[in-house]
């Protein structure tokens, strides 16, 4: 007899293990490693994956229950995915059943599309004989399907039965008389519309080439080092990318570039398909179940050898990966958002241990984590400093918005924004308008003096809660918010509120001749809403281009030389200890999109607080004086990347049992001398859909230690019986 371990289907702490089923013998040569099985579970039937065989029972044999079956439209987990989930799930904490679903982003087969030709098995004078044949028989419908074949041989089902109006009963009766023969074959739902796209042949300039051949020297001699590239924007590291990349295919290996979904437009993909061809595809979240089946079918049978996608994207079932890509690999969306909260960098690097793999990550504005490691010697720190091409960085304008309000302008504009936008108009070029939505809700700004209220405790803003409260969401402090500013006295106190609607409503009234394209959350909800837009506005449909966060990130349009950020403070005031680069990283991203051709290029940065390090760095574009002033901020308060950081957060729907629970989840964690822990406090959102969420961070310079009071909190978690509270972990 053999036996399976088996995780079942069910995320719950206390069937967080493997539970030993017997395999019956009808079954053995089904049953496998990453299978999905039918089991009895408390007396009901329920489904789970295998993750280990063997050939001893673990308890008496007789009480071992055995498998009920296998679930034929699944897709099996190769062994090395489930190391992965292991890993993943020691590292951030989950269920495992949550870690596997993870590293599954394909979990069900589909049916696979198929089509029909029609052969013809005789020759074209015997078809054309046989024809005339039928036309005296008055058999016109045979006549007809038998001069089609004579001029195309080989012809598609669909068109017969379709435009020829052939019924199912003459195909069969040609097929009889061994006329013609049907064939069937499948269809991989993996089109991609290369448009117009040409192909060009880019010659490296200098530094590009070093990177190139320093990289590839690299590879070759097996140094698996991540390497990071920090290059400004326009200096062509997606050129980089993919001479990498052929010399990775020339070895018979595969490659993952990831992307920020926001940034997975048509005018990347082309880059990549114009230079490889059918070997390349995407994944994304538009797609549907059967089109991401096909294509993650197509990548473990060999026949792709290129995935494009987010973070997902990371799971792709090749055979033989030897290189990982993660472009802009500061963008926080390489991190999820539920359980397991991993994160695509480490998470590549780890697959890349795993198969002899080399990760590049680049970046015109690298997380202070990645820079911070490359400084260390952790990475290979690479630099591209120049814009290819003739391309050179464009004209940066800092406009202080409280002057404006002096003047009376009361609209989205300023008088040099509102200048530039009407030369750029009259000379036919085009503009961008970005409305920095990130930490737009929540924070008190002065509108008069520029003053932000922020928490005395961990220098992020406070909140406006009910009753005129402002509190900090990190360590609970609070105050009473009166309404007035504390340093000037002005009334023009409070929060943003502003939507590309209204900044679109006022675009019209400003310039009423202006083609004006709006790109939001509203206006792309179709499955191609992002890639209508941008191709309108690539094609000079349009002349001004409003959006948010997603027309910043990675599009190269030759015709746009004027960027306006409408407002710079909604980013550098949030509730966050990263406000400061998440601010730097959107400015310097945004003010990229302008002069990227020939022509020169213009950026208008309105804000509040002209007088940021932050916003004058990103204006120069200097990353590196950035860095060493923000690190040393994180050294003085002990943030991330300096020291490790975990999150704890924890939900109830029982507020007291939530508070209680937090108390005593902190006591029984807080055991290590070098270890800080702030906390509890309630969530920003403390409470949604009648749940309510509280905060633990801990702060340490080793992460194993922080792994390891993960460790102790859901194990407490489970030998408690703490059913009531959910608990997710951020690690940072």
């Amino acid at each position: 007899m053999k036996y399976a371990g088996i995780i079942v289907d069910i995320s719950h702490e206390k069937l967080d293990r493997t539970f030993q089923y017997s395999i019956p013998a009808e079954l053995e040569e089904q049953v496998e490693i990453g299978s999905k099985v039918e089991i009895l579970f408390n007396r009901r039937k329920i489904t789970g994956y295998v993750v280990e065989l063997s050939d001893d029972a673990l308890i008496e044999p007789t009480k071992i229950k055995p498998i009920e079956g296998v679930v034929s439209d699944s897709v099996r987990m190769d062994s090395g995915m489930i190391k992965l989930a292991y890993w993943i799930k020691h590292n951030y904490g989950s269920t495992i059943i949550n870690a596997l679903k993870t590293v599954m982003p394909v979990k069900d087969k589909v049916k696979q599309d198929s089509r029909r030709t029609i052969s013809l098995l005789i020759s074209e004078k015997e078809a054309a004989d046989i024809a005339m044949e039928c036309d005296k028989k008055h058999k016109t419908a045979q006549a007809r399907l038998l001069r089609t074949l004579c001029e195309n041989p080989v012809t598609e089902y669909s068109l017969v039965m379709g435009k020829l109006n052939i019924s199912a009963s003459t195909v069969k009766s040609l097929e009889e008389k061994g006329y013609i023969e049907i064939n069937s074959y499948e269809v991989f739902r993996n089109s991609i519309n290369a448009g117009r796209m040409e192909k060009k042949n880019v010659e490296l300039n200098s530094e590009q080439r070093f990177v190139t051949e320093s990289i590839i020297e690299e590879i070759e001699n097996n140094d698996n080092t991540p390497c990071l590239i920090k290059g400004v924007t326009g200096s062509g590291k997606t050129e980089v990318y993919m001479e990498l990349i052929s010399h990775v295919l020339a070895k018979g290996r595969e490659v993952i570039v990831l992307i920020p979904e926001i940034a997975l437009t048509y005018q990347t993909v082309m880059r990549f398909y114009s230079r490889f061809g059918d070997v390349v595809s995407i994944i994304n979240s538009r797609l549907s179940k059967g089109e991401k089946y096909d294509r993650f079918r197509m990548a473990a049978e060999g026949r792709l050898k290129i995935m494009i996608g987010p973070r997902s994207a990371l799971f792709t079932p090749f055979n033989n990966l030897g290189l990982i890509i993660i472009d802009e690999e500061h963008e926080g969306a390489y991190q999820s958002e539920n359980a397991p909260r991993y994160h695509a960098r480490e998470t590549a690097i780890e697959i890349a241990s795993m198969c002899g793999g080399k990760v590049i990550l680049g970046s015109a504005t690298p997380s202070l984590e990645s820079y911070y490691r490359a400084k260390k010697g952790e990475y290979h720190l690479y630099r591209l400093n120049e814009r290819a091409g003739n391309a050179s960085l464009p004209d940066v304008d800092i406009v202080d918005l409280r002057d404006e309000l002096r003047k009376g302008n009361r609209t989205v504009f300023s008088d040099r924004l509102s200048e530039l936008i009407r030369d750029r108009l009259e000379k036919k070029e085009q503009i961008m308008l970005f409305l920095n939505r990130r930490g737009l809700k929540g924070f008190i700004n002065c509108r008069s003096c520029g003053t932000v209220i922020k928490c005395p405790h961990c220098d992020v803003s406070l909140t406006e809660h009910s009753n005129n409260r402002l509190i900090c969401h990190y360590c609970g402090y609070e105050t009473s918010f009166g309404r007035v500013c504390p340093e000037c006295g002005s009334k023009h106190i409070g929060t943003f509120k502003a939507g590309t609607q209204e900044v679109e409503k006022q675009t019209e009234q400003l310039f009423p001749g202006a083609r004006v394209l709006r790109m939001d959350r509203d206006s792309t909800s179709g499955k191609d809403g992002h890639a209508a837009i941008l191709e309108k506005f690539a094609n000079g449909e349009a002349d001004i281009l409003i959006g948010t966060q997603m027309i910043v990130k990675g599009h190269d349009f030759s015709n746009v030389t004027l960027v306006g950020v409408l407002l710079a403070d909604t980013s550098l005031h949030s509730q966050d200890y990263r406000a400061s680069e998440v601010t730097f990283d959107i400015l310097t991203q945004a003010a990229g999109r302008a002069g990227r051709g020939e022509k020169s290029g213009n950026v208008v940065i309105q804000t509040y607080d002209p007088e940021s390090s932050c916003i004058r760095h990103a204006a120069n574009q200097d990353f590196d004086s950035f860095y060493n002033e923000e690190i040393q901020y994180r050294q003085l308060l002990g943030y991330p990347p300096v020291k490790h950081m975990m999150s704890l957060r924890i939900a109830c729907e029982d507020e007291a049992l939530l508070t209680s629970s937090a108390n005593i989840l902190k006591e029984i964690s807080d055991v290590e001398d070098n270890m800080q822990v702030i906390g509890p406090a309630n969530a920003t959102i403390y409470r949604i859909n009648d749940i309510y969420y509280r905060m633990i961070y801990y702060k340490c310079s080793d992460n194993s230690v922080l792994v390891s009071v993960k460790d102790r909190i859901e194990k407490y978690i489970q030998e408690n019986n703490m059913k009531n509270i959910k608990v997710l972990f951020d690690f940072r």
